[in-house]
């Protein structure tokens, strides 16, 4: 870990990346959440990268404020595993009926349920709290209510982009299901109504940047933001857990002579954030693009496409906010990456792996992301490895 000092930061800046490796303008969005009022720490995680709004691999400490820009719009964005009874020899050597059955199973893009899954209808999915949950729907910004429909029918849908759908083996090969995803549509539509309320309140108009408008504590908009971001966090792990579900119901029906069964899931946010307490300060802890890796906390850090990913345990390093990276992180932005590849450049990429190989997806080429052997060297004091993982079959958007 590397300790930076910048110009007009009120606190110092931990890095668990070489800081001549960041990008130019990921330094400056650095420096300018260093500069906040509210600030009381910062670490920054070997995948860091220049993100919208705030910095991807960092982790905003704040006393009595939260910066909705910093969170993202994909709110509760995260991961979740589980380990199956599956092994590599009970897989066929053609795994494209198995992509297919998911892709079935799942919706994926833009796309949605045709009536919303109720998660009786899901094998082995905890019923409890659901009621509750929805329920909270009706105390959202009121701007976002009419999307309540869509909200169900996403329920349980992957999104496009950078999530995706796995199946997986370790290095003992044993078959793991792995899947990101995050609060869909209704995520994004309550952090764009939040940010731009954010940027209009008067304290927040003197900011060096004006995607760091923070809400403050004792305040109507903090609390409204309170409730709606935390709501979006729970519909974000509802989400990924039916998902689950499905994906767990698919191979029940593949591979039904083999009976699979299924540990328990590993489920972690990586764009959140957490009310948590260092040296005696109640703090809100955003995290984007960057786990929680308290001591013996379980959390998952995925490659790309065709890199393989890790199952991890938190140490529980107080330096970093007992926080790791996400991922690999991009070492190039989309349109970098469709510039610079081809599909057929993905194609021998993704060697191996069933998945998509068209154009629509080599924005997610594998050389568009940094090497995530390096990303998990560097954090060897923020986790330990539990289990390596490579894809067998991946699922896009």
């Amino acid at each position: 870990m590397t300790h930076v000092e910048m110009p007009g930061a009120r606190v110092p800046i931990r890095m668990w990346a070489d800081p001549g490796a960041v990008e130019d303008v990921a330094l400056r969005q650095l420096q300018n959440v260093a500069t906040l009022p509210w600030i009381k720490g910062l670490a920054v995680m070997p995948d860091v990268h220049y993100g919208k709004g705030a910095t991807v691999g960092s982790v905003i400490a704040m006393h009595g404020a939260v910066c909705p820009a910093a969170v993202g719009v994909d709110i509760g964005c995260g991961m979740s595993a589980v380990r199956t009874s599956l092994t590599a020899n009970d897989l066929p050597g053609d795994l494209a009926r198995l992509r297919s059955k998911i892709e079935q199973a799942i919706p994926v893009g833009r796309g949605m349920h045709d009536e919303p899954v109720e998660p009786g209808q899901v094998h082995g999915l905890p019923t409890s709290g659901w009621d509750d949950f929805w329920a909270r729907f009706d105390g959202v910004a009121e701007a976002v209510r009419f999307r309540q429909e869509r909200a169900t029918k996403q329920m349980g849908t992957l999104g496009g982009g950078n999530h995706f759908v796995e199946v997986c083996l370790d290095t003992e090969d044993r078959v793991w299901l792995m899947l990101h995803s995050g609060s869909r549509n209704i995520g994004k539509e309550l952090a764009d109504f939040h940010i731009g309320r954010a940027q209009q309140l008067p304290h927040n108009q003197g900011l060096v940047d004006r995607d760091l408008a923070v809400f403050v504590k004792d305040t109507p908009q903090m609390a409204a933001y309170r409730h709606d971001l935390f709501w979006a966090q729970e519909y974000a792990r509802h989400n990924r857990a039916l998902m689950m579900g499905l994906l767990q119901g698919v191979l029940r029906k593949e591979f039904k002579k083999a009976g699979p069964t299924f540990e328990e899931t590993i489920s972690c946010h990586h764009n959140y954030v957490s009310e948590e307490r260092y040296d005696g300060l109640d703090l809100l802890v955003t995290r984007k693009g960057a786990i929680r890796a308290g001591s013996g906390e379980f959390g998952i850090i995925p490659g790309s496409m065709g890199t393989g990913s890790y199952i991890v345990k938190g140490l529980g390093n107080a330096a970093s906010f007992n926080s790791a990276s996400h991922g690999a992180g991009r070492r190039m932005s989309r349109n970098a990456a469709k510039r610079r590849f081809t599909e057929r450049d993905l194609a021998e990429q993704t060697r191996g792996v069933e998945c998509r190989k068209d154009g629509g997806v080599v924005d997610e080429i594998p050389g568009a992301y940094k090497p995530i052997e390096q990303v998990i060297d560097q954090q060897r004091d923020l986790v330990e490895v539990v289990a390596k993982l490579r894809q067998v079959v991946c699922v896009k958007g």
